[in-house]
């Protein structure tokens, strides 16, 4: 069975707004509730994680993110209602691509 593989994105004049890598992030923040242990889950630096965020933050019109100033445990960070909404539509987007494809490849005889 053949299978088309493709790699999702969606960019901006300002640059890429999401892709898997950070939708996957923006998950593990909404998870873990921290960009620190989110990082550490997906094995990127702080800094890393960090300059996505941002990156997709100058992006949005509306904030993605949000710091929680914690008291003996410290704080945290959390996801937005928009923040959450734009895993939720890059998943559907993504997944419509990849039946778009398949059906794609079912009108045409390559084997």
């Amino acid at each position: 069975m053949l299978k088309i593989k493709s790699k999702i994105w969606i960019e901006s004049n300002n640059g890429i707004l999401l892709s898997e890598g950070r939708v996957q992030l923006l998950k593990m923040i909404d998870e873990t509730g921290s960009l620190n242990k989110a990082s550490k889950a997906l094995k990127i630096s702080y800094q890393k994680a960090w300059r996505l965020i941002d990156e997709v933050s100058k992006t949005t019109k509306q904030p993605i993110i949000e710091t929680k100033i914690g008291g003996a445990k410290g704080g945290g960070t959390i996801l937005t209602p928009y923040g959450k909404s734009l895993i939720s539509i890059y998943e559907t987007i993504n997944k419509d691509c990849w039946q778009f494809l398949d059906e794609q490849l079912k009108k045409h005889a390559l084997c």
